[in-house]
């Protein structure tokens, strides 16, 4: 049985919504205006039938949109898609009452993402391998990605191969694809640790095809080429899966934020630092003190540190900011920090950056919800939002990154 509905708006997940008597319906792949027919579960419809289409509903970009769940938005024109995005940002910040200045959304272009966290799973048709459908495990196999950049979608054959030699039985499993300056690194997760003649047929494999590393289940298995990331002047060997900014354009952009915002700055904090893509570029006009929880992330940060010269001096520190935040009194020693917190945002951190007397603070997230929340901690404590910048860091997604720039006295 299906339900004729009308989508007046959309969620802050990417699906259209309606609004029915006994509460609202999501509905992906749909856009504000529309009406269509649905097949509904509970507060879930699936389309079935489009009846009256948006003015801004376009073409796809890619021949699995609506199979494959990598991308909620390509049917949205650019200039409302973006409105959108921007509007997400504004509505979280506006629902915590913060006074700000929020900038026009950076865009995304298509073809720039780095990183491509691939499912994988021997079948009796052959190998599966690309992305799972929209809230399903099922595998939907791929032959293109429009948002991913040229280096790995080029290689999908082969990488499909890789996986057919890493697969053991019809477990699915997943591959992380990372574009570097040497090649691509491959981390397999899932798939367990191949035996002896498996390695041997790897390595051959991965010498063959000419790429940088493969590790399965965190253990490097071959690593002909150290995978390198330039952050700044400075190339760092990235652990395997390590944290990165989805594009390099994003990152780009979000530094030169930053750096402009701390410009004057003597002495400053990089915390949830991962492996040094702020820090680094930092450390060419000031002295950094960086902190991260992660191991990994923290030792190619030093690496890097150790054998590149012409840096201000950098200091390291393994810790969890979550449990164990900076205090009021460690921050004191610097006048400007940076903070690039996972999606649950920073919220015992600002606590104790609001009480402190850090004149520059750059606020970074995936997140405008928690990120609103941490702003209006910083700016009970007497921080003042300078403005705030969006970035589309996420193409075709719901997610959406925001640098804030905020200041205290004078």
């Amino acid at each position: 049985m299906t339900t004729r509905v009308t989508i007046t708006s959309m969620g802050a997940g990417g699906d259209g919504v309606a609004n029915l008597p006994d509460g609202q319906v999501f509905v992906p792949f749909t856009l504000p205006g529309e009406v269509a027919n649905i097949a509904r579960e509970k507060n879930r419809g699936t389309l079935m039938a489009l009846i009256e289409a948006s003015p801004e509903r376009i073409d796809p970009a890619c021949d699995h949109f609506e199979a494959c769940g990598g991308c909620a938005l390509q049917h949205w024109e650019a200039d409302a898609y973006q409105a959108w995005k921007r509007g997400l940002v504004n509505d979280a910040l506006t629902g915590r009452r913060l006074d700000f200045v929020l900038e026009p959304l950076v865009p995304c272009l298509p073809h720039t993402r780095r990183r491509a966290v691939f499912a994988a799973r021997r079948s009796e048709q052959g190998m599966l391998f690309g992305f799972n459908r929209h809230q399903s495990h099922e595998i939907i196999d791929i032959h293109e990605c429009p948002v991913t950049v040229p280096a790995i979608v080029g290689r999908l054959g082969d990488l499909r191969q890789l996986a057919t030699l890493v697969a053991t039985g019809t477990k699915p499993f997943k591959l992380t694809v990372t574009s570097t300056a040497s090649g691509l690194d491959i981390a397999a997760t899932g798939c367990g640790l191949p035996e002896a003649g498996k390695r041997r047929a790897l390595t051959a494999f991965m010498l063959e095809k000419g790429f940088a590393r493969l590790t399965c289940e965190g253990e490097i298995i071959l690593e002909p080429k150290k995978p390198l990331m330039h952050f700044g002047k400075v190339a760092v060997q990235v652990p395997p899966g390590g944290f990165l900014q989805a594009t390099v354009e994003a990152e780009e952009t979000m530094a030169a934020l930053v750096m402009s915002h701390l410009a004057r700055t003597k002495r400053a904090a990089d915390l949830f630092c991962g492996s040094g893509a702020f820090t680094f570029r930092m450390a060419e006009k000031m002295a950094v003190h960086a902190v991260e929880s992660d191991a990994a992330a923290l030792a190619a940060l030093d690496h890097a540190a150790r054998n590149t010269q012409g840096l201000k001096p950098i200091t390291m520190e393994r810790r969890d900011l979550f449990r164990r935040p900076l205090t009021m009194k460690e921050l004191n020693r610097f006048d400007g920090l940076v903070f690039d917190p996972p999606r649950a945002g920073a919220e015992a951190q600002a606590k104790e950056i609001a009480k402190s007397t850090v004149a520059k603070v750059a606020a970074i997230s995936c997140n405008p919800v928690t990120l609103a929340r941490d702003l209006a901690i910083l700016v009970e404590g007497g921080y003042r939002i300078d403005k705030v910048v969006p970035i589309d860091q996420f193409l075709w997604s719901s997610h959406v990154e925001a640098v804030a720039l905020l200041s205290k006295g004078r």
